[in-house]
């Protein structure tokens, strides 16, 4: 896959699959395309065994978009004693 930040045939690097099938990506294309820990890749590949990789970066955790509610004072003892055990 070529990026917008990239011109077609800027980089090319080669890495070894383990036996376990991991890769390790090249760190100077970490950090031309702003891989993080985190991040996901999405591979895809064509019915002529062109493998292409997007990176699908997680910049933002689940909860992010919510705002915090003040739940006052909570003692755990008395909510247990209340509501129960799990």
């Amino acid at each position: 896959m070529v990026y917008p930040h990239m011109a077609a045939g800027d980089e090319t690097a080669e890495t070894k699959v383990s036996d376990r099938g991991m890769v390790t990506i090249p760190a100077d294309l970490r950090r031309r395309l702003g891989i993080e820990p985190g991040d996901k890749l999405r591979w895809t590949a064509d019915d002529d065994g062109e493998l292409s990789v997007e990176v699908v970066h997680q910049r933002e955790g689940v909860f992010d978009d919510f705002e915090p509610v003040d739940a006052g004072e909570t003692n755990a003892v008395e909510a247990e004693r209340e509501f129960g055990a799990e």
